[in-house]
């Protein structure tokens, strides 16, 4: 397995995925059920996710590759652009996000079904997410899918994990905006990477992309 590649993919996700909505339903949740049980439901959901992922990169990257590199090459462009200008609302959509999941769990609950409502709401609230698409992104360009996947689930379960036991202590000391804007940032880069392999010009050995 590719292993700097792995350490890419997991590095990338982990800071796409603190500013997402994903971390403040997690957090919400957490306040609401057990954290350990919540973090199992919403791991698996990141499972499931991944693999769908990952499959869907599998697929696109039997494109022709000059395509396919353009397609990427935009994906993250806009994913970085909409990172970098939603800033700015960071605060104000946590507020908004805390209360949307908050209203979804409302009603008391135990055990497996803590463990499947968990599930439910983070599967669907990840569908077409800046993680999905990056992760497919990296299959997509050529990249070990084994490796691409166990970086995006390590990172994605570990965000969780933060989320469940420390997602309040961690917005009270990082704020969103910032983090948002770093993973903006590294979305432009990749954009750019991409745009210099399409006008042909030779990236380092050592840059894992």
């Amino acid at each position: 397995m590719d292993l700097a590649l792995a350490f890419t993919v997991f590095t990338t996700l982990f800071i796409l995925e603190l500013p997402d909505k994903t971390f403040i339903a997690t957090l919400v949740l957490s306040t609401k059920y057990r954290p350990l049980l919540v973090w199992i439901g919403v791991a698996s959901a990141f499972l499931v996710q991944t693999v769908v992922a990952v499959a869907f990169g599998g697929l696109l990257g039997r494109l022709p590759e000059t395509p396919v590199k353009a397609v990427v090459m935009v994906l993250f462009f806009v994913a970085g652009v909409l990172l970098l200008k939603g800033a700015s609302r960071a605060d104000e959509e946590e507020h908004e996000v805390e209360e949307e999941f908050g209203a979804k769990a409302t009603k008391s609950a135990q055990g497996l079904k803590v463990i499947s409502t968990s599930f439910l709401v983070l599967f669907l609230a990840e569908w077409g997410d800046l993680s999905q698409l990056a992760t497919a992104g990296f299959v997509a360009r050529g990249g070990n899918p084994w490796a691409v996947g166990v970086g995006a689930f390590l990172a994605l379960a570990l965000v969780s994990g933060l989320a469940a036991l420390l997602g309040r202590t961690l917005l009270q000391r990082i704020r969103l905006a910032t983090i948002r804007r770093i993973a903006g940032c590294i979305c432009l880069f990749f954009a750019a990477t991409m745009a210099l392999q399409l006008a042909g010009v030779d990236l380092p050995h050592w840059l894992p992309l």
